[in-house]
């Protein structure tokens, strides 16, 4: 006898968006949601297999059997199962048996489940997102905070191996335990936000999570939906944004997942030319299919509603995009022009980003991790772009780090590695991101990358900090390269927080301090960081000194700031033109002993009024060795405004 009743949460409207790909809530119609049916307490269950012959529910609560509660296929062609079961509540563990065309049995996870089991069999729990938000005035103002006129200095992390018990290195700290350490960390480095890698369920360690199979729950390696809030909720209390990796581009082949979810290919592309990822030997979902749009479209208004998110970084955009990534030829299919653009996969991203900002308008900030030229990716959708707030510079962190692996002596052989991005770098809104990606697979650590000893390493990583702190865009920095962590990241331990006993560690980790609060502090740095108004080239062709010069400046006329980057061993005696009336002042030197550097001063030591570098004044400055400086105008106007910006 089937225990299952007929009870339903969607209305017609509901199936025709679902039908038409615009139907951007699921979470409150599809899986598992606790409901009352005629004074009765239970469980509603829906499920899309439109091409299965029957669906039914196994769990805990019918020893896992699946003749007993069999769901009713809707009338309306949707594809939909639903039904009710009495009795059941939290904790409950279910999947659905499916029975395909062909007559097989396949045992699938809950696509909308909330929670996930941490085992093999990985079965849905009936959860709930419920939680008391206590971040009301963080969520009133945060566009203040996520604004293209705003610092953007943003921390990514790996939860599972920021830190772990210091007494049982084997234990993941939970999210709660992870808020205790975290919040007053970022809160002293004065970071604005942090960026979470996926906290979405994945079966498989090493895949880091980006290999999704449970796209609406948060993974319960760390606790419950509602620990994870927890965290987020004492971030923002701490006025700290949250941004989280968002997976859209492709999902593993776990036979309880997405894959061949009723029998057929579902959310996946049937074509394997477009469906399997040959990298990640994964499946890559459908983008023209209706369905598919509004699951993925529901997935990212989940995490930005339920979870309080500022923002999704969406990761792996250029294979999403191209036909061809990482195929060779005969690989792939041209588009209808004969083209390699993803025609689907571009207007999918498309309508993401025009549905997330129209829903949540300049609160959230959509990121694209996105390596190829791809036009237009952060211009508005109305005028053909990709509408996404913010795209990596993926070009500027290769050249900066292929710089500074490099001798001092042949740099001027490579000068213009640092002075490249200033000839694109309006053409989109960037983020200059030194990630996860640049500190696995034998890549090395950061520190590492650099030329030289242990003095010329950590000299060299200061002075790139200097020049990514004070170039336009906004800033990522992964985990541990504050400090100059020196080992290769490893998902599967904690990061070496003992390198802190050493100066020229805690000294490398005191100056992304101060440069975070100099972003923060000197609007110089951030109010004109997306326009060209905000950046001006005093030196560019120094190529003999390695010396670059240039100018950030804010909205009003004098809130200008100089930076200096001498990128040789040696000291500088250096002239510089400047405007008629200007005054300066060195407000930071990355070779300042607290910084653990040489303690070479900085200081103007001549300022004559005669025609210099097309200017009428000009100042000399001793330039410490690999060192980046920054100067500031001291004008009696601007000092005043200065004072009431870092009252602020």
């Amino acid at each position: 006898m089937n225990s299952v009743k007929t009870y339903t949460l969607f209305t017609d409207h509901d199936i025709y968006l679902f039908k038409e790909g615009k139907h951007y809530k699921l979470y409150d119609k599809f899986g598992a949601h606790s409901v009352q049916k005629d004074e009765i307490q239970g469980v509603y269950f829906s499920v899309w297999a439109p091409n299965a012959k029957k669906v039914s529910v196994i769990g805990n609560f019918n020893n896992w059997n699946h003749k007993d509660h069999i769901l009713f296929p809707r009338w309306d062609g949707s594809g939909i199962w639903e039904g009710f079961i009495a009795d059941l509540s939290w904790g409950t563990l279910y999947k659905y048996a499916i029975e395909t065309a062909r007559g097989k049995i396949l045992e699938k996870s809950d696509p909308y489940a909330l929670s996930w089991e941490q085992n093999i069999q990985a079965a849905s729990l009936v959860s709930t997102t419920w939680y008391d938000w206590n971040d009301k005035e963080w969520m009133q103002n945060r566009w203040k905070r996520n604004s293209l006129k705003a610092p953007l200095s943003v921390y990514e992390l790996h939860i599972a191996s920021w830190m772990r018990n210091e007494n049982d290195p084997e234990r993941l700290l939970n999210y709660r335990e992870i808020a205790e350490k975290l919040v007053p960390y970022i809160k002293k480095m004065e970071f604005t936000h942090v960026e979470f890698m996926p906290v979405m369920e994945y079966p498989y360690d090493p895949s880091w999570g980006y290999q999704i199979t449970g796209f609406f729950a948060a993974t319960s390696r760390f606790g419950s939906p509602q620990d994870l809030m927890f965290l987020i909720d004492e971030l923002h209390q701490n006025d700290i944004g949250v941004i989280l990796d968002w997976v859209p581009s492709h999902f593993p082949g776990d036979a309880n997942g997405l894959h061949r979810f009723d029998g057929s290919y579902l959310y996946e592309h049937e074509d394997p030319r477009k469906g399997f990822h040959p990298d990640w030997k994964s499946y890559i979902f459908n983008y023209g299919r209706n369905e598919v749009k509004s699951f993925l479209i529901s997935n990212a208004m989940f995490w930005l509603e339920r979870y309080h998110a500022d923002g999704l970084r969406v990761d792996a955009v250029t294979s999403m995009l191209h036909l061809d990534y990482s195929r060779n030829e005969g690989e792939w299919e041209p588009n209808i022009h004969g083209g390699n653009v993803n025609l689907e996969a571009k207007t999918f991203l498309q309508e993401f980003n025009t549905a997330v900002y129209k829903e949540f308008g300049d609160n959230i900030i959509t990121i694209a991790e996105e390596s190829s030229d791809f036009p237009l990716l952060t211009k508005p959708v109305h005028d053909g772009g990709v509408g996404f707030g913010m795209k990596w510079m993926m070009g500027w962190m290769h050249d900066t780090l292929d710089y500074f692996k490099v001798d001092p002596i042949e740099r001027k052989f490579h000068h213009h590695k640092l002075t490249f991005a200033s000839m694109y770098m309006y053409n989109e809104n960037y983020m200059m991101p030194l990630s996860h990606d640049e500190v696995v697979h034998g890549k090395a650590s950061l520190i590492y990358k650099m030329f030289g000893d242990e003095w010329q390493k950590f000299a060299n990583l200061r002075a790139l900090y200097v020049y990514m702190f004070t170039h336009p865009g906004a800033k990522l920095l992964f985990m541990g390269d504050e400090f100059g962590q020196t080992k290769e990241w490893d998902f599967r331990k904690s990061l070496d927080w003992q390198l802190l006993v050493y100066p020229v560690h805690k000294g490398l980790q005191q100056l992304v301090k101060e440069l975070n609060h100099l972003y923060r502090h000197e609007t110089a740095f951030y109010e004109n960081q997306f326009n060209h108004y905000g950046f001006e080239w005093v030196q560019a062709d120094d190529l003999d000194n390695s010396v670059y010069i240039y100018l950030r400046k804010g909205e009003k006329k004098d809130d200008v700031c100089m930076v200096i980057l001498n990128l040789t061993p040696r000291v500088i005696d250096y002239k510089i033109g400047v405007a008629a009336g200007s005054h300066w002042e060195v407000i930071f030197n990355s070779d300042d002993e607290q910084y653990a550097g040489s303690g070479v001063k900085a200081d103007i030591f001549n300022e004559q009024y005669e025609d210099y570098m097309g200017h009428q004044k000009s100042i000399s400055i001793n330039l410490p060795p690999l060192a980046g400086i920054i100067l500031k105008r001291k004008d009696k106007k601007y000092k005043q405004n200065r004072i009431k910006n870092h009252k602020r």
